[in-house]
This record gives structure tokens, C-alpha cells and sequence, in this order.
């Protein structure tokens, strides 16, 4: 089996590609390394089953010999800081990036998952959310970038999949956490973790009673991989996410408790359309792929936090 990745060099693509080379499939991984240096795929150089392309999804990609028989388009800024710097690149690499994907997809006869998110339901006022939920999105507001990107991504892949009749599936991503997140990319678990290890006050925006639904990523990589492997699913859109709800403040106490360390904390105003409540409804995914996450909160915080611990011992290192 040959499969493309976009993104690769990015937490969710680098965890991918390692998921498929232990299958055995052979992995062409795509990044044009705007967000990531790259040091998540450095593992895979001596990998004679990986192979890496530096270049930008939106300019295409170069030639790929022989078959393909999947990709996955997970290339885009997915951090509130990244597309707060980089609009228009994330509303291109969810647009004509995604449209790339889906005539190569076109070209091989090749499956293609796109790599979606729980923001294509806005600041939700229905809850938890199931795929057949529209949303409440601001398409001018801070966040629209990504939001309405990744909205416009997934009518591109339904406009290819009556138009062109591809094989193209949609992973609805809710906040996921685990090893080879950045420390700085504004998102709460690596920020929390980061602050906690360095004695810092925790960043908590608003009055912390926001909820998240906190996923470990090997279990939603088991999803994603589930999904693309489906002969014929019953639908082509899925929530893949953790229905275990929590707030921002009981995040914090957790981390801190977790990294020994007393709870300081700092608040902060909230910022323009901060969604209030986020969880999934995982009825679709458990009926139609029997999945649903197994990792409990402690045991996947605790690895991420021994992940992080150990970059910055590496760091210190001379």
C-alpha cells in the first residue's frame, strides 16, 4: 500500500505516517514546513519505506511514481496562533489545497480523508454536536480563517465526490493532545504543560468554565485509520473526538497536579468567538467503525507531560 500525507511534519501527520509504516505501507509525507521544522519526521531519514516532499500542497505536488492508493490531506495551520499569522495561507491549503488533493485523488484512483475540525460547528448551540449539526460560525470573525476554511474544504470534497464520483471521506477533529505538540502554538494542553514545567502562572482566558473534550492521539489516530480503511461506510463525514467534557479550570488543576507544581494562575479576557461548550456526539462512530477513545485523561496527560519533560532536558543539554 502507498499513501500520501500532507502535513506530515505536523502532530497529526508525523503520528500518521508512524501508524503506516508499522502496517507496512510505503509513506510519502508532503510539508512545506511553514509551522514545524521538520524535527517530528527526523526519526523517519533512515526509513527506506518513507520518503519526504517539501513543498506547498496549493502549488501541487511533484510526480508520484507508480500507484497511490490513499491520502490524507492534514496539511494547515491548526493553532489558534498559526492562523492568526497565516490567513490566507490556511484559507488556500483548506481551498485550492484541497482541491489539489482531490484531483490527484482524481488521477490515481486513490481514497482521500480530509482532515476537518470540531470548528466547522462555530461556538455550537446544539450539544454535543453530531455531523448532521450545521453550525454557528461568524465567516468575518477572528477565527473565520480557519473555521470557514475548513467549511470550504469539506464542500469541496462533496462537490468532487457527486461531480467526479472519488472516494472521499471527512474527519470532523475534536481537540486532541499527546507528544510532539508545540510548546508554543497557543493551544491549552501544550501551553498549560510548558507554563507548569517553567513555574509560570497558567494563561487562563475568560473564567475558565469553557469546556473541552480532550482526546489522546493514538486513539484518534486509531479512528482516522479505521475510517480510511472502511470498504464502503455508511456515511463520509465522522466525528472523531473524546465525549469526556472538562473545563479550562479543571485542565489547569490537572496539568499542575500532574507536573507537581502549585496551581498559579493568571486570567486573561476571552478572545472573540472562543467557543463555550465542545463535544462531540461519537453515536456515528461508534456505530460505524466500533470505535471510540480508551485513553483515560490521566494516562495520556502524564505521557505528554513525560514527552515535553524530556525536550526540555534535551534542549538543556549541551
Amino acid at each position: 500500500m502507498k499513501v500520501l500525507i500532507t502535513g506530515v511534519a505536523g502532530f497529526l501527520g508525523s503520528h500518521l505516517a508512524d501508524a503506516y509504516l508499522r502496517d507496512g505501507a510505503n509513506v510519502i509525507g508532503v510539508d512545506n514546513l511553514s509551522t514545524s521544522n521538520g524535527e517530528n519526521i527526523a526519526h523517519l531519514s533512515n526509513e527506506h519505506k518513507f520518503r519526504f516532499i517539501q513543498d506547498d500542497v496549493c502549488e501541487g505536488v511533484r510526480r508520484v511514481d507508480g500507484s497511490l492508493d490513499l491520502i490524507l490531506h492534514f496539511a494547515s495551520p491548526a493553532s489558534p496562533i498559526d492562523y492568526a499569522r497565516e490567513p490566507v495561507a490556511t484559507l488556500n491549503v483548506n481551498g485550492p489545497g484541497a482541491e489539489r488533493c482531490c484531483k490527484l485523488a482524481l488521477a490515481y484512483g486513490a481514497r482521500l480523508v480530509y482532515a476537518s475540525t470540531s470548528e466547522v460547528y462555530g461556538d455550537p448551540l446544539v450539544h454535543p454536536q453530531p455531523e448532521e449539526y450545521w453550525g454557528n460560525v461568524n465567516p468575518i470573525g477572528a477565527r473565520s480563517c480557519y473555521d470557514e476554511g475548513k467549511r470550504f474544504g469539506e464542500a469541496m470534497i462533496a462537490a468532487y465526490r457527486t461531480s467526479q464520483r472519488i472516494d472521499a471521506r471527512i474527519v470532523r477533529i475534536f481537540n486532541t493532545y499527546g507528544p510532539r505538540m508545540r510548546s508554543d502554538d497557543g493551544r491549552v494542553v501544550p501551553t498549560f504543560i510548558e507554563k507548569a514545567l517553567n513555574g509560570e502562572p497558567l494563561t487562563i482566558f475568560g473564567d475558565g468554565t469553557q469546556t473541552r473534550s480532550l482526546c489522546y492521539v493514538d486513539d484518534l489516530i486509531d479512528g482516522i485509520m479505521r475510517f480510511a480503511h472502511m470498504v464502503q461506510p455508511s456515511h463520509n463525514v465522522v466525528n472523531l473526538g473524546s465525549e469526556f467534557e472538562i473545563d479550562v479550570n479543571e485542565i489547569a488543576r490537572t496539568i499542575a497536579r500532574l507536573c507537581d507544581v502549585p496551581l498559579h494562575v493568571e486570567n486573561r479576557p476571552l478572545p472573540p468567538d472562543d467557543p463555550a461548550r465542545r463535544r462531540p456526539d461519537l453515536t456515528r462512530a461508534r456505530e460505524m467503525l466500533r470505535w471510540e477513545p480508551r485513553t483515560l485523561l490521566e494516562s495520556g496527560m502524564r505521557e505528554t507531560i513525560d514527552w515535553f519533560r524530556s525536550h526540555k532536558k534535551e534542549a538543556l543539554t549541551p
